[in-house]
Order: C-alpha cells, then sequence, then structure tokens
C-alpha cells in the first residue's frame, strides 16, 4: 500500500487479495474481524494515507512468507512491525586492507556488514563492552586506528599504540605478523594462553622496577582478554547446545497495542529478556512479529513456545527454518496439558507482562514522574547537549528517548551558529531554541520524532538549566525541564534551593545517566566527524 508520494507505508499478504484488502473498507457490522478491524483508529489512520494498492504473486505460502520479511526490511513502511531492538549483536571485522584495521561491524536489516570489507568474527553479545575490548587489542598488536593513511605520525604513534606504517616504520610482513596473532585471539585459539603467560610476565618486571602505571594497564589489558575468550567459548557452547525460548503476547484491543515478551533459556537456565510492543495495524499480529524478530537473530532456538497460536504455523515454522539452517517446533502451551513446567513459566512471562500494562510505563519513568511532581507521565524525554573543540568545532546534540528507549528519528544535531566563544550557556539556549522552533508549527500527535517531550533534561548545572528555560518562555512553551550535573551527578530543577541527591542504584538516576551519556555520545561523534572531514581536506 503506498501514499500519495508513492511511499510503501504497509506491505501484507493474504491467500485471498481481493477478501482482505475490501475488508479494510467494508462497512462496520459485517463480521467481527471487519468491526475489529474498522474500529481500530490506527487501522482507520493507515487507510486514509492509501493511494494506490500494488501486489506480488507468489507461488506459495513460505514465498509469501520471506517476501513480506524483506520487503519490510527494505522498505521500513510505518505501519508495519519494526523491531527496534534488531541490533543486539557485534561482530568484529578485520578489514582488507594493505595494513588491515579492527573495527566494530553490525549488520543492517538485509543481513549485509556496513563498511569496508573484511573477515568479520563473532557474535558477540554485550556490544557497548566490545568497543573496550577493540581498543586494548588494538593498542596490544599496535594496530592502526586512521581511516587512510595519513603523511606523518599521529599521536598513537607516539603514545606506541601504533607502529606507524604511514611513514614505514613497519614492514607489511611485520605488521601482518601482528594481525595474524590478533586474529588467532578474537578466534578464540589456545595461542591466547602464551599471550597472557607473556603479559603477565611483563606486568611482574614493570611491577618490579615500580613502573604502576603500566602494570595496571597490562593488568586492565589481560582482564579484558579473559572477558572476550570466555564470552566466546559461551557463544560456542548456545550454538551447540539445546535451546528455547519463550514467546508470550497479550493485546490492548482499545488501545490497538499488542505487548509481546521474549524469554531466552538455555539448559534449564534465563539467559535473557526482551520487551516489544508493536501496532495492532492491519494484519500485524504475533504470526508477522515471530518472523520479523527471527529473521534478524544470530541463534535461532530449536524450540519456540508460545500462548497464542500463530496463524498457518507450518508456513511460518519452514519459513524461519530457512535463516534457522535448522529445524525449529513453534509450540502453543496451550494445546499441550503434557508441558505443566513449560506453561509455568509461560505464565510467568504474561504475569509479567500483565503488570507492565498494569502501569503503562517503565517503572523508571514512573520514579522520574513521582520525584519532579509532574503533571504528565514522561513518556517522550529529550536531553541536549555541548561538545566543542575550540572555537571552530561547536555542536549540540538532542537525543529523545520513548518509554526509556532511545528514538532515533527524534535525534537533532546543531552546527552552533550565533555563539562565537565557548560560552556553554549561549549554546545550550541556542539548541533548546532551535529544537522546538519548528515543533510548534510541524508537530504532529502522531509522530513522536516531531511532537513535544514531556520532560527535558539538559546536562549540566544550574546555569544550564536557566539558559534552556528561558529558551522554551521565549519560545512560549510550558515544558518541565531538569538538568544533571556530571561531578556529583546531582539534579537540579527550577526554582529549587538545592540539588536533589537520589541514590546510586536509583532507577531513575540510573534513566538519567543513560539518556545524559548519550546525548554526550551523539555530540561527540558529530564533533569528531567534522574535524575529519576537515583533515582531510
Amino acid at each position: 500500500m503506498k501514499d500519495g508520494a508513492g511511499r510503501v507505508i504497509y506491505i501484507g499478504k493474504a491467500k485471498n487479495l481481493q477478501r482482505r484488502v475490501s475488508s479494510y473498507f467494508r462497512k462496520l457490522g459485517s463480521s467481527d474481524e471487519t468491526y475489529e478491524r474498522n474500529d481500530n483508529w490506527k487501522t482507520s489512520r493507515l487507510i486514509g494515507k492509501i493511494n494506490d494498492i500494488d501486489f506480488i504473486v507468489t507461488d506459495n505460502e513460505i514465498e509469501a512468507f520471506l517476501l513480506e520479511s524483506n520487503l519490510i526490511k527494505t522498505y521500513r513502511p510505518t505501519f508495519n512491525i519494526e523491531l527496534k531492538d534488531q541490533q543486539r549483536y557485534t561482530y568484529l571485522k578485520v578489514t582488507d586492507e594493505t595494513f588491515p584495521r579492527l573495527l566494530v561491524a553490525r549488520r543492517n536489516r538485509n543481513g549485509e556488514f556496513y563498511g569496508p570489507k573484511g573477515k568479520v568474527y563473532g557474535p558477540f553479545v554485550r556490544g557497548s563492552s566490545k568497543f573496550l575490548t577493540i581498543g586494548l587489542l588494538r593498542k596490544l598488536f599496535k594496530i592502526r586506528i586512521c581511516d587512510k593513511l595519513p603523511k606523518k605520525p599521529c599521536l598513537e604513534y607516539f603514545l606506541k599504540n601504533c607502529d606507524a606504517p604511514c611513514i614505514n616504520k613497519v614492514t607489511v610482513d611485520e605488521y601482518m605478523k601482528n594481525i595474524k596473532r590478533l586474529q588467532s585471539i578474537i578466534r578464540g585459539k589456545s595461542s591466547v594462553d602464551r599471550y597472557v603467560n607473556e603479559m603477565e610476565a611483563e606486568m611482574k618486571r614493570a611491577s618490579e622496577i615500580q613502573d604502576y602505571e603500566k602494570a595496571k594497564q597490562i593488568r586492565d589489558t589481560l582482564s579484558r582478554l579473559t572477558n572476550l575468550t570466555a564470552k566466546q567459548k559461551m557463544e560456542k557452547a548456545l550454538h551447540r547446545n539445546f535451546d528455547e525460548e519463550y514467546v508470550g503476547i497479550i493485546k490492548e484491543i482499545k488501545k490497538g497495542v499488542a505487548h509481546v515478551m521474549t524469554l531466552r533459556r538455555i539448559k534449564g537456565v534465563i539467559t535473557d529478556r526482551k520487551k516489544f510492543d508493536f501496532e495492532l495495524i492491519g494484519d500485524n499480529s504475533l504470526n508477522t512479529f515471530l518472523l520479523q524478530y527471527y529473521s534478524t537473530s544470530p541463534k535461532i532456538p530449536r524450540y519456540v513456545y508460545v500462548n497464542e497460536k500463530p496463524a498457518s504455523t507450518e508456513a511460518l515454522k519452514a519459513s524461519i527454518e530457512r535463516f534457522a539452517n535448522h529445524e525449529v517446533n513453534i509450540i502453543t502451551l496451550s494445546d499441550d496439558h503434557r508441558l505443566e513446567e513449560k506453561k509455568r513459566l509461560m505464565d510467568l512471562v504474561v504475569r509479567n507482562l500483565n503488570l507492565y500494562v498494569e502501569k503503562g510505563h517503565p517503572p523508571e519513568i514512573l520514579e522520574l514522574e513521582d520525584i519532579f511532581h509532574l503533571i504528565k507521565t514522561p513518556s517522550i524525554i529529550d536531553c541536549f547537549d555541548i561538545s566543542n573543540f575550540g572555537d571552530e568545532y561547536a555542536v549540540g546534540a538532542c537525543v529523545r528517548f520513548v518509554e526509556g528507549k532511545p528514538y532515533k528519528d527524534g535525534y537533532r544535531r546543531f552546527k552552533i551558529r550565533l555563539t562565537f566563544n565557548q560560552n556553554d550557556f549561549a549554546m545550550i539556549q541556542e539548541i533548546v531554541t532551535r529544537r522546538y522552533l519548528r515543533v510548534q508549527d510541524q508537530g504532529s500527535l502522531y509522530d513522536r520524532g516531531q511532537s513535544l517531550p514531556d520532560l527535558i533534561v539538559v546536562d549540566g548545572g544550574k546555569g544550564h538549566l536557566n539558559c534552556a528555560t528561558d529558551a522554551l518562555h521565549r519560545a512560549g512553551l510550558d515544558i518541565p525541564c531538569v538538568s544533571l550535573a556530571k561531578e556529583n551527578e546531582q539534579i537540579y530543577c527550577p526554582g529549587s534551593i538545592s540539588p536533589i541527591d537520589l541514590p546510586r542504584d536509583s532507577l531513575a538516576l540510573k534513566a538519567l545517566q543513560y539518556i545524559r551519556d548519550e546525548a554526550h555520545r551523539f555530540g561527540l561523534s558529530y564533533n569528531r566527524n567534522l574535524r575529519r572531514i576537515k583533515n582531510r581536506r
């Protein structure tokens, strides 16, 4: 289904296409199914945007399943299920270059890897810690970090983190020896023990000559290497051993939303839990969710237990097996009375889902509402940060979180235009004004990227907060605003005499820190990109 501009806004499948399409436009009262579809205001939004309908004929139902999944990943239609948590696994890549680099690589929605060509290793769970490990591996084997070889050595050479192939300080053969050693480690081969022993001996020597800083660096490197190899062994063990996943779904028909929780269990031990929501628009269902979920998962279990029987189970099963390369069993627990222990675990999943629905929001969001005495639950939170590197490179960043999760469509970055010195206060005032200038005219109730937030967080102290609130008042906006100071993690509110000190284990504080750190990362990344482009010129 396409809109007036020819953009694909929804993709579905049907055995009888004429009956399925006409059901969207049929008057109320024809059937229960039709009534539910037309009574759903979100589906009504879809119908109101349809300008053209195109179709593709397939030979069988399995082909239809797979084609639907691929087209959704390609076009990313507004009204289809799009899992925001698909990029959960990190891969390492050694590039195919004369002097190779070690990079973090992630798959796109088509299963391809971003960036230059190279040998890929993984997947590894917990991607964020992998950046730390990669930094240590680069330093350990003196792997270059520059995109292109410069004409003079950079700081990494003088810090002894790189042998400067850019000025021929190391031959290709010598450099490749280190690359092969690096590859042997990330493949998890036994040769890692030899490097560990060498580093332990070097750490002892550094300690004996009282070079404690070097000894500490080596100790940290050893810790990261041990962590890396342990995770690889775990990944291999999980791939070989029996595992199962429980997928529970409950639906709020009046709100037009489905809530899904997945719980992974391996050898009787719960190892992972994920929470998803999707809108009940068109034919979005558990069936569609399962195909999208497993088409992007590098490890598909052999047993999937569900609390609702999916439509066309056999076709769905065959489609998922194309991605898994092994047999997949989809079992509806309500249909099998012999699996009492597994039914109890599914009941646990459903109870957790019901608690989530009753509260309506993640617990940390509700905690923020109580702490700041907000009139409205802060479902949408914006956070601002300034990143400057001298007067020439000053940028601002705004990240948006919806229900405690990053919402990338709401991210914005700014080049500072009106402030010509390192005045963070004036810069905050500028980017807050610019962020909401257009929203007031173009904002949409249904577009979470353009609507106004329920709470604004500013990275900084009381001065930063005052400038942000001043910008809001000048724009005629009344939005709650607080600031979070890095030094002591203190929270400042407008008009308060003293800051709020939350316990370190507070869910609300952790949520604010997460949002603040994401804003800092986003702004710093933009600043670095600008400097990199400038240096290339």
